[in-house]
């Protein structure tokens, strides 16, 4: 039987981290040497090192404009979080799949973004993909034509600002499936594919770490695509005993690209 540790309310509680350093600069004593360099040959100003892009977008020949699973045939499964909510929350996610070896896929939402840029290269940092979830995480199928495009290229802005590049995928938001106008539109921002899911953990709804992963267990198969969130304490409890039943089924937590790279 596998047990489920509660640590929720360590997370609520949180730690507070302080941190300082104080650097200080020495200067010799004594006046200093005579300049050897000739006045009219400045020393040239110091090149700062090229910021490492982000991949961008691909496509995958034989899969459908909306991607809601990948081959099945295949023992990897795309564990995809909705980024959102307290950052020490979703850092400790992603400790969680990193002790594992596991690696997931992000669709982070703009206003997140905006308010903790670091994330983005968290995320990246961690050997995991980071995506598009809309700017706001407004109702994006209600939407009109031109709010719902700014929607997608207001995220794909700021991703690109922060990682050189507009993210591996686009999810729309606050539901399963696209549009045909939706796709549409995410294709126009530069998403080959829009990336939907075929098992919901549910894990918004803060049923317990144990609830989460049955429901995530229950239906799961080789090429699922899962849908979690970030910001649950539920969902952080949840990952070691998610991640040990895949590894028991012979399943391994990838990338999105990875489940669908032959």
């Amino acid at each position: 039987m596998l047990c489920y540790p509660d640590r929720r309310s360590a997370l609520r509680a949180g730690a507070a981290v302080a941190a300082g350093a104080l650097a200080a600069a020495c200067t010799p004593a004594g006046p200093a040497a005579p300049a050897k360099a000739a006045p009219d040959k400045p020393a040239a100003p110091a090149k700062a090192a090229p910021a490492k892009a982000a991949p961008a977008p691909r496509r995958f020949a034989g899969q459908p404009v909306e991607i809601g699973h990948g081959p099945r045939g295949r023992p990897g499964v795309a564990l995809t979080f909705h980024g959102n909510g307290d950052p020490a929350v979703a850092k400790a996610v992603l400790a969680e799949a990193e002790r594992a070896g596991a690696r997931v896929t992000v669709l982070a939402i703009g206003a997140w973004l905006d308010a903790h840029p670091e994330m983005a290269r968290r995320i990246l940092d961690g050997g995991h993909e980071l995506g598009n979830h809309t700017q706001r995480h407004l109702a994006i199928n209600t939407l009109p034509e031109e709010q719902a495009y700014a929607e997608i290229t207001g995220c794909a802005d700021r991703l690109k600002r922060l990682t050189g590049s507009i993210g591996t995928w686009f999810r729309p938001s606050q539901t399963q499936y696209a549009t045909p106008l939706v796709r549409k539109l995410a294709q126009r921002a530069g998403y080959p594919h829009v990336l939907s899911y075929d098992v919901d953990s549910l894990d918004f709804t803060s049923p317990g770490a144990a609830a989460v992963v049955r429901t995530v267990i229950g239906p799961i198969q080789g090429g699922s695509v899962v849908s979690l969130h970030f910001g649950y304490a539920d969902t952080v409890d949840a990952m070691p005993p998610l991640l040990e039943e895949l590894a028991r089924r012979k399943l391994r937590a990838v990338t999105t690209t990875e489940l669908l790279t032959p």
